[in-house]
C-alpha cells in the first residue's frame, strides 16, 4: 500500500472496521529499528502505517499508562475500563462480536429476551444491507452503548477526583505513540500483512454481493 496516498480519514475508516482481536506484535518487533523521517511525506506515510500496523499494541499502552496513573484510585479504574470499552464499542468487529456472545448468554437464561435484542430487519439492495455501517448492539445502536459508557467513566473520574490525572495519562499516552509511530521504521513484515489484509476486505465485499 502506498501509505502517502492514503488520507487520515481513510486510516481511521480501517481501523473502525479491521478485526482488533489479532495478538499484539512481539516486544521485539516492536522495539526493533527506529530512525527519524527523511522528510515530511515519509514522516506522514510511516505514522499511518505504523499506527494500523501497531494498533493492538498501541492500544496496550494506554490502557497500561491509564492503569499505572490511576492505581490508587480504584474508582478511576473503573472509569478507564468503561473508557475502553466505549471506545472498543467504535470497532466493528469487536461490536458485533460482544453482541453476539451477549446474546448468546442471555438466551440461557432467558430466550425471549435474548429475541427482543436482536438487530432489526435491515432491507438489502443490489446484495447489501441498505445500512452497512449501522451496528447494534443488544438491539440498540452502538452509539448508546458508547455515550453511556463514556459518559460514567467522566462521572467516575469526577467522583474519584482522578479527572486530572486520566488528562496527564491520556496525554503521556498519546505522546508515546505519536514517538514511536513517526520513528519506528515500517518493515517489510508490516506491508506484506497490509496488503493480506486488504485482500482479506476485498474478498469479504466480494462475498456480500
Amino acid at each position: 500500500m502506498d501509505w502517502e496516498s492514503v488520507a487520515a480519514k481513510d486510516v481511521i475508516e480501517a481501523l473502525r472496521e479491521v478485526e482488533w482481536s489479532t495478538s499484539p506484535r512481539s516486544l521485539a518487533e516492536f522495539f526493533s529499528r527506529f530512525a527519524f523521517p527523511r522528510s515530511f511525506s515519509k514522516w506522514m506515510s510511516r505514522l499511518k502505517c505504523n499506527l494500523y500496523y501497531y494498533r493492538t499494541n498501541y492500544f496496550v499502552l494506554l490502557i497500561f499508562v491509564l492503569g499505572l496513573a490511576l492505581i490508587t484510585r480504584p474508582l478511576a479504574i473503573i472509569g478507564a475500563a468503561l473508557t475502553a470499552l466505549s471506545l472498543a464499542f467504535l470497532n466493528d468487529s469487536f461490536a458485533a462480536t460482544f453482541n453476539e456472545k451477549a446474546i448468546r448468554t442471555i438466551r440461557q437464561f432467558s430466550p425471549h429476551l435474548a429475541a427482543k435484542m436482536r438487530p432489526p430487519h435491515m432491507p438489502v439492495i443490489r446484495g447489501r444491507s441498505a445500512s452497512r455501517k449501522t451496528v447494534y448492539v443488544c438491539g440498540q445502536p452502538r452509539l448508546v452503548f458508547v455515550l453511556l459508557g463514556l459518559t460514567a467513566s467522566f462521572v467516575l473520574w469526577f467522583t474519584s477526583c482522578g479527572l486530572l490525572w486520566v488528562l496527564y495519562a491520556l496525554a503521556t499516552a498519546l505522546l508515546m505513540i505519536m514517538l514511536h509511530a513517526s520513528l519506528r521504521t515500517p518493515n517489510l513484515k508490516a506491508r506484506l500483512n497490509t496488503f493480506r489484509e486488504e485482500f482479506r476486505a476485498v474478498w469479504r465485499n466480494y462475498s456480500e454481493l
